[in-house]
């Protein structure tokens, strides 16, 4: 009998433990989105991304505070999904580039050509959460 509540007990909080790691910590209005540039933008030279974000804080990386983060912007690549999102987004990786100070924008030397651009937005640690927020990826042509 002992046995028996055991499983169950550990079946109960094996669930438990899954559907709390696949709700999102963001509140449910909270979006991030670019500022510029537009989407489908042509741009001569260096890139100026602005980022944008609503219902929650920015703050920089290891700084642990309820409903804030930081931005990641990934240049010509998806976003993680599956497993990937409980953990932390690669630091050395040229197509995400981390902004762990609570930047909100950036400047990109960008080689010519179509390139596409998204947010995505970490917590503390750099890890994006299950769903991730993420903007639309957008696309623009450097020249």
């Amino acid at each position: 009998m002992l046995k028996v509540a055991t499983a169950a007990l550990a079946a109960a909080l094996l669930c438990f433990s899954s559907a709390a790691w696949a709700e999102s910590p963001w509140p449910a209005n909270a979006k991030v989105y670019f500022i510029a540039p537009a989407d489908g933008a042509t741009i001569n030279g260096k890139v100026i991304v602005k980022f944008g974000l609503s219902g929650l804080g920015v703050a920089p990386a290891g700084v642990e505070k309820p409903n804030t983060g930081h931005h990641h912007l990934l240049i010509d690549v998806d976003p993680p999904s599956g497993a990937k999102l409980d953990e932390a987004l690669p630091i050395n990786d040229p197509h995400i580039k981390h902004f762990g100070g609570g930047q909100t924008e950036t400047a990109l030397d960008l080689p010519p050509g179509r390139h596409t651009l998204q947010l995505i937005f970490g917590d503390a640690s750099h890890v994006p959460h299950d769903p991730p927020l993420v903007s639309e990826k957008i696309t623009i042509e450097v020249k």
